[in-house]
């Protein structure tokens, strides 16, 4: 069977990304699921190896065309993206978010190419890439932005089998509720339910969190629930979208918890993460949900108060490369 080609990038180069990326490709399994592409500096990958206290075989190559005739090895297509002189480790530098993003957008030239099937990048740091040049307000707009995507798309963060979304993200907790909308809500929905569907649930089980404490306490709490949440639920029901809820946040992750859901679609960014991190923080991954290929990361970010210390977990980095190249893997049938 055809192994689908996964292009890894090492993100920030002043955090903990390189090192997680030399113990990503000292775990034998890799090789198994997918013909991996790492993209990157010459320098970062001996500096990561030499952190991460161990050394990994790869092949160098010098031009994306050679990527399919692999052997299984990992390659690895060396860039100049950032110099060392510019890298400081363990603090955030323009430099390194510059050199991030011209490394994933080597990668997502590939996936426009039909050169790879998916991208697993190493944690990135906001502040880093926006004072290096990204114009967006992370790096998921900046990849829909490239693609050129007009529907809905949203970060999707997952947890072994518990997937959660969430109808706004990386904004101020002010502009929250205005984004409460029954038309996000459905937009969302509907893609988390695709979404798991393509991931190879036969049927998922989606619901919606409420806004408000106690979902509204009947509208004592907030109304949201009442005149937007409850009814943009029934309208997807009727569509033949089977969402559940809405749920109060507080007690709705005990479900997905127990086995009871699949998916939660969340409506802001702490609502979901900090269950989802409490539950795995070691293991939790984030998909780019939207866009035409599959883009993964470690759901933690740059740690830049352990660069160096030999500390780094690679185990959401494995999780993460696991999943773009079984999604990869969809796209190759």
């Amino acid at each position: 069977m055809k192994k689908p080609v996964v292009a890894v990038t090492f993100g920030d180069a002043c955090g903990i990304g390189p090192e997680l990326v030399a113990r990503l490709l000292a775990r034998p399994e890799i090789k198994d699921v997918a013909q991996l592409v790492l993209v990157g500096d010459a320098w970062v990958w001996a500096d990561a190896q030499r952190a991460a206290g161990m050394t990994s075989p790869v092949k160098v190559i010098h031009d994306w065309k050679d990527v399919r005739s692999g052997d299984g090895v990992p390659l690895f297509l060396q860039t100049e993206t950032v110099s060392q002189a510019d890298v400081i480790p363990g603090e955030m530098t323009p430099a390194a978010g510059t050199g991030a993003r011209l490394a994933l957008t080597d990668c997502l030239d590939a996936v426009r190419r039909g050169d790879s099937d998916a991208i697993c990048f190493a944690p990135l740091n906001k502040q880093a890439m926006k004072k290096g040049g990204m114009d967006f307000e992370d790096e998921l707009h900046f990849f829909a932005d490239y693609f050129g995507v007009t529907e809905y798309f949203c970060e999707f963060n997952t947890l072994g089998t518990l997937w959660t979304s969430r109808i706004s993200s990386h904004i101020p907790l002010a502009d929250i509720p205005k984004y409460v909308t029954k038309d996000r809500i459905k937009a969302a929905a509907r893609l988390t339910y695709k979404t798991l569907k393509n991931a190879g649930f036969a049927e998922p089980r989606v619901a919606v969190a409420a806004l408000n404490p106690h979902g509204g306490d009947g509208g004592t709490c907030g109304r949201e629930e009442i005149d937007i949440i409850e009814p943009a639920a029934r309208e997807l029901n009727a569509e033949g979208f089977p969402i559940q809820g809405p749920y109060p946040a507080d007690t709705i992750f005990l479900k997905a918890r127990d086995g009871v859901l699949d998916s939660i679609v969340t409506m802001y960014h702490d609502q979901g993460q900090v269950a989802v991190k409490l539950m795995g923080f070691e293991r939790g991954v984030t998909v780019a949900g939207g866009l035409p290929a599959p883009i993964t990361t470690p759901a933690h970010g740059t740690a830049f108060d352990i660069v160096g210390q030999g500390k780094a977990n690679a185990e959401a980095m494995t999780q993460a490369y696991l999943l773009a190249a079984k999604m990869g893997a969809g796209r190759l049938t």
